[in-house]
Formats: C-alpha cells, structure tokens, sequence
C-alpha cells in the first residue's frame, strides 16, 4: 500500500489546535522580535541576490516593520503556530506576496534564528544582573569584614570567622556562572541562517550574509546541525539553575538567620510581607520566592533534557523549548535582582553575633592546634584533650571563654599522665576570635590582607563582567538597529523615486 503524502488539505482538529498551536502561540512573545529581525534580513539577503522582485520586497519589509512597531501581531492558533500565523497575517495585508518569505528559508529557520535573538540579549541581561549581585555582595562584605561571627557548618558553630568573608564566598561563583553565560551568549551567536531542511539551500551561497546583518559572530559549520543543536540551550539553563542554588544558598542561610531563635540579621521591611492573620509576624518573603524560583529553574533543566532525549531531527525538542527558556532566562533575571536588593539592605545584628561568639566552642579547633603546638603533643591528641574539656565545660552550661590552663592539664593528667603546662596568656590569645582571624592571612583566608585582596579582586571582575555582557548587548542593539534602518531605507529609496527597475524573479547563478 502506498502511504499517501503531499500538504494536508483540511484544517487541523480542535485537540492539535488545542494541544499543539496554541501550546506553541504561548510562545509567540518570545519569538516575535526575533521572526522580525529574521524576516527583515532574510527579503534584504533575498534583494540583494536579485531573487526577489523589489516592489514585493518593499511591500514585504513594509509590512514586517508594521509588525514589529506591535508587542504581537494577533498570533490565532486557530491559523496554526506562531509562523503560519505571522503568515496569514502577512497575506491579509498584502496578499499572495508574502509567499516570497519562504524562498529557500523553511519555518524552523525562521524560528531558529528568532529563538537565537532573543536569548542572546536575555542572557547579556541576566550576566549584568549578576555581575550586579556580585558587587552588592563585595560592598556589602566590605562593609562587615571586621564583624566577627561564628560561621557554621551544618548550623553548628565552626570557626570563628567574619560577616565579610563568608558574604564574599558568594561572590565567587556568582562571577563563574555569570562567565559561563557569556559562553553560552558566544554560543547563541552562531547562526543558523542559511541551513535550509537539513543539507543547505541552492538560494544561497554566502550564509555569511544574513548572520552579518543579525550581528551573529559566526555560522553554525553544518546545516543539519544549525538546525538541531541543543547542547548550548542545556548549558544555558543548567547555568541559570547553578546561579540559582548559590542565591538559594545564602537565601536558606539569611532565612534561618533572620528568626527569633537566631536573630542574626534583620531583612529590610521592604523584603517582607505581613502575615494577614498573625499581627507578629515579619515573613521574609523575598526569600522565599529565591528558593522556590531555584526549584523552578531546577525543573527547567530536567524538562529539557528530556525533550531532548529522542531521535535526531525531531520538532519536538525545540518547539517546547521556545517557551521554557525564555521563562527560564526571565526567572532567573528576576532572582537575581531581588538577590541584590535582600543583601544590599540586610542589616546583621553585630551584638548578637558577638554573643553567640562569647557563648559558644567555635575557638576549639584553635586552641587543639595551639596545644599541638606548644605542648609537644600530636594533634589527634590535642583534640581529644580539648574535645573532652569542651564537653565537661558544656556540661556545666559554660562557654570557651571558661576554659582554663588548669582544666586542660586536668584532662591531659587523666589521658596522658602529665599536664601540659600550658602559658595562661598563650591560652588566651588562642581563644580570642579577634586573634583567631588575624592568623588566617594565606590566599583566600579572612585576615585583613587577604580579604583586602579578595575585595579587590571581585570588585573587579564584576566590573569585567558587566562590562563584557553590555559590551555583547551593544553590539546586538546595534546590528538590530542597523538592520532596520536597511529595511527602511529600500522603502524610502522607493517612495522617493529612485528605487532601481524590479529585477524579476531570476536567481544567482
């Protein structure tokens, strides 16, 4: 039996229009910017070859420019999906010309290149967002390096440590991951124009051309690649949910720490909401929406990979992700703004902090080393004598701040049969946290000098950073303006008389 083929020729079923198109008309938004861009480059590319007549490549970029002085142009899904419905809106207006549009180019270009547009400028705005985050969080450290604070780990007192430092070890991967987005903006302007189906196009021979006009830094190499490729967009959102989980990160931490029970820090008002019903609560709002927008972002990255896992030259795959990264690049821009607005007016409560220091043991691991260090003992055996004093001290709801040359010679008599004699005054300076901090100047460390050179250098790739993702949004700001000038030029050259004789419909040879 031979399987029929050829267009279909009755309207498709109310279920695809409702399952399918207007799934892909959600989408639309996203896309109409960049079908107009590719629309406009696509006639000129075809003018400039002679394989369009010019009167019909004026009423055609005339009618693109009308569409893009519009946020939408009415995408119906009852008209198909984004493309077929830009389509019937184009003959409404100017009739069966606009069948020139589809001259060596297929749909999935068209939306390809649209896709590729208007990521490229949502990733060069979220890399200044975070390179924004990264410097609120430089400011902020500086502010606090020398407020002490027993930093934690698994919400137990650590080390002592200061606010500066521990706001600073955000910093850091938020300038990485804002560095991979500019990789991944270097991705999105490879350019699919040109491709074809799958092997190319005899319309042209130069795909050069269009990736010019749409500022693109270079060709995707192989057509049926150009058009299928999606190892980028994994990056990209699994780089958008690694820049959530650090802010997520910090959101966890500065929510714990702003409850009664810690009182760590106060969140400004305007980063809160009031409880409706119970008149004492102060909600950190703001922080919530930062961890649940990470679990959405987290969802994004495996929604993709599983489209993606099916066989090659499949619509499917991309057609979901015209929606989900688009949202994705927005949930992500808006975090991180937000991010910076919580840090940029958090306040920490240094008495509090200075409290917790004199209350708790977060300056044994210094006085184990010390131990190791003057008395002529290993350090597995300096923390066992030091482990069993902190226990005893607990025991009598005392503090460090108590523990004496005596009662460590106490223990050690127990363990080893001999005190350790340890100086009362180096005893003390082991205990002081001021002291403890000082002693941490290698690379990284939280003395003076090496927060100092931490400060400096984040402060600095921030400005890097911000400045290379405005610098790549200038420059396709300005291939997008350039563009659109083109298109109006012909226009105008026609309108004023001195547009060239309409070549006819020959092509290159």
């Amino acid at each position: 039996m031979v399987r029929a083929q050829g267009f279909p020729t009755r309207g498709p079923a109310p279920e695809l229009i409702g399952a399918g198109f207007a799934y892909e008309s959600n989408g639309a938004a996203a896309l109409h910017d960049g079908l107009n861009l590719a629309d406009l480059a696509h006639v000129l590319d075809l003018l400039d070859r002679g394989i369009i007549p010019r009167p019909a490549a004026v009423a055609l970029l005339g009618v693109v420019l009308d569409a893009a002085s519009m946020e939408a142009i009415g995408y119906d899904p009852e008209d198909g999906e984004p493309y077929n419905s830009r389509e019937r809106a184009f003959v409404a207006r100017i009739g069966p010309v606009a069948g020139w549009l589809h001259a060596g180019r297929p749909r999935r270009e068209a939306t390809r290149l649209a896709f590729r547009l208007h990521l490229r400028r949502q990733t060069a705005h979220v890399v200044i967002a975070a390179a924004n985050l990264a410097t609120v969080l430089a400011r902020r450290a500086g502010e606090y390096r020398e407020t002490l604070f027993p930093d934690q780990t698994y919400l137990q007192q650590a080390q002592p440590s200061t606010v500066g430092h521990y706001l600073l070890s955000f910093a850091y991967p938020i300038i990485r991951d804002g560095r991979r987005l500019l990789d991944a903006i270097d991705w999105l302007n490879g350019s699919p124009a040109g491709a074809g189906c799958v092997n190319g196009t005899r319309l042209q021979r130069d795909r050069a051309a269009i990736a010019t006009r749409l500022g693109f830094d270079s060709v995707i190499v192989n057509t049926r690649d150009a058009m299928w490729q999606v190892d980028g967009l994994i990056q990209l959102v699994s780089t958008l949910a690694s820049l959530a989980l650090t802010q997520s990160s910090l959101a966890e931490d500065l929510e714990i720490w702003a409850s009664s029970e810690f009182d760590y820090v106060d969140l400004a008002e305007e980063y809160t909401r009031a409880s409706v019903l119970m008149p004492q609560k102060r909600n950190p709002y703001a922080l919530s929406m930062i961890r649940g927008t990470t679990g959405v972002l987290i969802g994004h990255v495996t929604g993709m990979m599983a489209v993606q896992k099916s066989p090659s030259a499949r619509s499917d795959n991309l057609i979901f992700a015209y929606g989900e990264i688009p949202g994705a690049l927005e949930h992500a821009l808006r975090m991180t703004e937000l991010t910076a607005g919580v840090v940029g007016s958090l306040t920490m409560n240094e008495a509090r902090l200075r409290d917790e220091l004199a209350g708790g043991f977060s300056q044994s691991t210094d006085v184990a080393e010390q131990v190791m260090l003057s008395c002529a003992v290993d350090y597995r055996t300096a923390y066992q004598i030091v482990g069993a004093a902190v226990r005893r001290l607990s025991a009598d709801h005392r503090s460090a701040v108590d523990l004496t040359s005596a009662l460590l010679d106490e223990v050690a008599v127990e363990q080893l049969g001999r005190p350790l004699t340890m100086d009362a005054t180096t005893l003390a300076e082991a205990l002081d946290p001021h002291a403890i901090v000082a002693t941490r100047v290698a690379t990284g460390g939280a003395a003076p000098d090496p927060m100092s050179s931490m400060l400096a250098e984040v402060a600095t790739d921030a400005d890097v950073l911000a400045a290379a993702g405005r610098a790549r949004l200038d420059t396709m700001e300005q291939a997008e303006r350039t563009l659109v000038a083109d298109a109006r030029r012909v226009i105008d050259d026609v309108v004023d008389g001195s547009g060239a004789a309409p070549p006819g419909g020959r092509t290159e040879a």
